[in-house]
């Protein structure tokens, strides 16, 4: 089985030892992903563009995903993101997950990982 690793050379790709998605195994594995902003549908908005980039390089997009995780660290800030998320997966929605939890920096309020199938 071949693997290719997708790295943009973020910050904490290197502090921790990732990279931002793994294509192997007929999927495209993207790492949990969080973006900037100073609301939760910004950072919302922000961390699907750096995904579908993620998806792009890997020649996926959002409509190949399959499972989506979203984590947040206030079940009450995951409903504001819903008309994104809808407009995001549009008639393709994908198996979702909302877990709240911690993330690695509070200045994060939400974190979307996700897989797609990967081209054939």
């Amino acid at each position: 089985m071949t693997i290719r690793r997708i790295s943009f050379g973020g910050e904490f790709e290197t502090k921790i030892g990732y990279c931002r998605a793994v294509v192997a195994g007929g999927f495209v594995h993207v790492a949990g992903t969080v973006g900037q902003g100073d609301t939760v549908e910004d950072q919302c908005r922000a961390a699907l563009a750096t995904i579908e980039k993620a998806l792009t390089e890997a020649r996926a997009s959002l409509s190949d995903t399959v499972r989506v995780n979203y984590y947040l660290p206030d079940a009450a800030e995951f409903e504001p993101c819903w008309p994104i998320l809808r407009e995001a997966f549009g008639a393709n929605p994908p198996a979702a997950t909302m877990v709240v939890a911690e993330l690695i920096d509070p200045k994060y309020r939400i974190e979307i990982e996700l897989t797609a199938l990967a081209p054939a």
